[in-house]
């Protein structure tokens, strides 16, 4: 493993906040880190001083120089970037959300189906320790079958920086449900073991990121206030998979509640309790041998580096040889967020198959309410075909 990590020549496409935690850990890991890609001349200033490493102002100067690369970028722009480096067969380890779009989404999926490159979609939080405890139970059948999942991923006051990217629907394809939900969706049907989803009902909101009395204590990047901000800021919704096996999820950069990371898997002979963030596991069970008790186990974990423990993964799968297999859950996802948008813009559950062939006017029938005006209660995710 060590010999072939060095090796695999990598650069970095996107030399923001999360290029630069990739770059971190890639040094770490023993990569050789080569070379990053920005469009901002001093993001490229930065990381070529952090680093010590040639950087450049296009991708395809970058490609030449590479074995594979990690793609930061907003969300718009994952296809042109994505795609290029799986044609030219280059490993992909491409930051969630597969796209911005299930149309982007769909197309990314075939270049890397097409391609001898491995590609893998940064869903970290399938290698925290918490949540691999849970699934070895669940394969072992500790659980027994699992039924539902309990999926949070809630702030109290968390909108990214308004006026960036993050609160700019045209780049990065919605809000919290994009950002944060992308994670609870991924990691719910992950331990359902990616049923089927047939259909969805939600609900998004834009509640808090439009005020201008938006009281916050700390922002992740510069706060230029509510003009232009079309996104949502929190979503509910309920996913119904094959099996009668079912989702439900909360996720909000802003609410007024506690924040909430806690993921509840459900089965029919035990459940597991996570915190996402801080690692807490239980299990929960009951039993009738002797009187009748219930029984709450605490499972002490140990904290670990997700991102790390995703990049090991997939430099092992390119040493080995060995297919990663998480783009078609990745678009799977990404359907799934599209349903949520459209359920919530229709005000009515909708179905997840063949949601990125619906014609423009199917989708201008869906969004109208009973009354013949169109639904303008949320940001219009879903209502891009139509302008």
């Amino acid at each position: 493993m060590t010999s072939t990590l060095s090796t695999v020549r990598t650069g970095i496409v996107g030399l923001g906040n999360i290029g630069h935690h990739h770059a971190e850990r890639l040094v770490d890991l023993g990569v050789p880190l080569v070379g990053g890609m920005d469009v901002s001349a001093e993001a490229r200033r930065r990381f070529a001083t952090r680093y010590d490493v040639d950087v450049y102002e296009t991708h395809e100067d970058l490609f030449d120089a590479v074995d594979a690369v990690v793609v930061t970028t907003p969300n718009k722009f994952h296809e042109e970037y994505a795609v290029d480096a799986l044609e030219r067969g280059l490993h992909v380890l491409l930051e969630k959300p597969l796209a911005h779009n299930v149309e982007s989404a769909e197309r990314i999926a075939k270049a890397a189906a097409d391609s001898d490159a491995q590609c893998m979609v940064g869903f970290n939080n399938r290698f925290s320790n918490a949540v691999q405890i849970v699934k070895d139970r669940i394969e072992r059948g500790e659980l027994g079958r699992v039924t539902h999942l309990e999926a949070n991923y809630v702030r109290r006051r968390g909108v990214p920086g308004r006026g960036s990217w993050f609160t700019r629907r045209d780049i990065s394809g919605g809000g919290a449900l994009i950002d944060l939900g992308v994670h609870a969706i991924d990691l719910a049907l992950y331990l359902l073991g990616y049923p089927d989803v047939e259909d969805v009902s939600g609900v998004t909101r834009s509640e808090f990121g439009p005020r201008d009395d938006y009281a916050y204590l700390e922002m992740w990047g510069e706060d230029d206030g509510p003009e232009g901000f079309d996104v949502d800021d929190s979503a509910s919704a309920f996913v119904r998979c094959a099996g009668n096996r079912a989702i439900s999820l909360e996720t909000a950069w802003a609410t007024n509640r506690p924040a909430n990371h806690e993921f509840v898997v459900r089965g029919t002979d035990a459940a597991a309790r996570f915190d996402l963030l801080e690692g807490d596991l239980t299990i929960y069970s009951a039993s009738s041998t002797s009187p009748n008790h219930l029984e709450d186990t605490s499972v002490e974990t140990r904290g670990n580096d997700s991102h790390a423990d995703e990049q090991a993964a997939f430099f092992d799968a390119i040493a080995n040889d060995r297919p990663i297999g998480n783009v078609e859950h990745a678009l799977t996802v990404q359907r799934v967020i599209d349903a949520i948008y459209r359920s919530s813009d229709a005000r009515r559950t909708v179905a997840v198959a063949d949601s990125s062939r619906r014609r423009p006017d199917d989708l201008a029938a869906e969004v109208r309410d009973g009354s013949g005006e169109t639904n303008d209660r949320a940001p219009k995710a879903a209502r891009d075909d139509l302008e």
